[in-house]
């Protein structure tokens, strides 16, 4: 089986360098371009099936490069890597056809899985460019942009935070083994990641505790359900 390829533009070389090596070693083949100008060549060359791209870049910007890709390919996921936080910014970013956006400084972690995401949305057919915004009982979820509103704020929530919400949403309703959600987000299920996870789940109760119908329920010695009433 053919290894899954990337487009990584970044003009950052050491930080390039780590990345690259980083994707490399969870098997992944990596082609980096750190000139703008070069980045849609690079991507008629090698068909990547996925593109991770620097915003800020030399000569042709990440916003440009994506919009040419989107003309060239429709269906290949787009993430975008900047150190940019206007929610202006953000916007151009999904309007020009990004399937996700990572602000700087990231972790290889989140990097890892936030493209392993973006490969299996692509898998399920899911349209590019998409922004999700998901009514959770008197709150308005934001995955994207990890925001969760209630009426009186909204609150900002961290990357595990939100990914473990949208998989609590996802899947609401129905008993999800402990074991699945620590693979899925946090790569094993060690008992250091289980004890975080714990951490994890009362963070949640506590951000939706204003709304009685929203429960997520303990299933002793196996997972949790999270009930919308």
């Amino acid at each position: 089986m053919s290894r899954i390829k990337i487009l990584y533009v970044e003009d950052e070389v050491f930080l390039g360098k780590i990345v690259k090596e980083s994707l490399e070693s969870r098997d992944y083949e990596v082609v980096m371009e750190s000139d703008g100008a070069l980045a849609v060549p690079t991507f008629k060359r090698i068909v990547p099936d996925i593109c991770v791209l620097d915003v800020m870049l030399p000569n042709k910007d990440g916003f440009t490069i994506a919009e040419e890709i989107r003309q060239l390919n429709p269906q290949v996921p787009i993430i975008f890597l900047t150190a940019k936080t206007q929610t202006s910014d953000l916007v151009k970013g999904f309007t020009t056809g990004a399937n996700d956006y990572i602000r700087k400084p990231f972790s290889m972690e989140e990097l890892i899985v936030r493209v392993e995401n973006a490969l299996r949305y692509k898998v399920e057919g899911k349209k590019p460019g998409v922004t999700e915004l998901l009514s959770i009982g008197s709150y308005t979820f934001h995955p994207n942009r990890q925001t969760l509103a209630g009426k009186l704020e909204e609150k900002k929530l961290s990357f595990r935070e939100a990914e473990l919400l949208k998989l609590l949403y996802e899947n609401r309703d129905k008993i999800i083994d402990r074991k699945d959600i620590l693979n899925l987000l946090w790569g094993n299920d060690s008992f250091f990641n289980s004890r975080n996870l714990d951490v994890y789940i009362t963070k949640l109760r506590s951000y939706l505790k204003e709304d009685d119908s929203l429960e997520i329920i303990t299933i002793k010695g196996i997972g949790y359900r999270f009930v919308i009433g």
